[in-house]
């Protein structure tokens, strides 16, 4: 018979238009982001930003398998993301952690919930800006 008690958590992290969903389970430490080692991740900035609540949670990491698929705008707004899905599957793994999130950057469980506003009818494709008039 096999035992049925690895826990599987599953979190999802929103930014702009990006989605990111990270699956955190019990192995031996290894994060993918797209099922790319998280140590090949380019560029290089992004990738620190994702390291983030790994680096803050080294002791529960190293037990865990992360892996986490994004999608959606751009490099910044997934690697935001994804860091938001990271921190929020490690805060429910191990509890303590949402002090050490908090006090570090509070977007680390909490998301950004800006988002880009709808384009009014008669502008051009554009939020607010109007069309100019001149009467002379």
């Amino acid at each position: 018979m096999q035992k049925l008690s690895k826990k599987v958590i599953v979190k999802a992290g929103k930014r702009k238009t990006s989605v990111a969903k990270a699956t955190l389970k019990e192995g031996k430490g290894k994060i993918r982001i797209n099922k790319i080692p998280i140590d090949l991740y380019q560029p290089q900035l992004y990738k620190l930003r994702i390291m983030e609540p790994l680096i803050l949670a080294q002791d529960a990491v190293s037990k865990v398998d992360i892996s986490v698929t994004v999608s959606g705008g751009g490099l910044m707004s997934q690697s935001d993301a994804a860091r938001l899905a990271i921190a929020r599957a490690l805060a429910e793994h191990s509890p303590k952690l949402n002090a050490v999130f908090l006090n570090y950057d509070r977007q680390l469980l909490v998301a950004d919930v800006r988002r880009k506003e709808a384009s009014k009818p008669n502008m051009h494709g554009s939020a607010r800006s109007k069309k100019q008039k001149s009467y002379r």
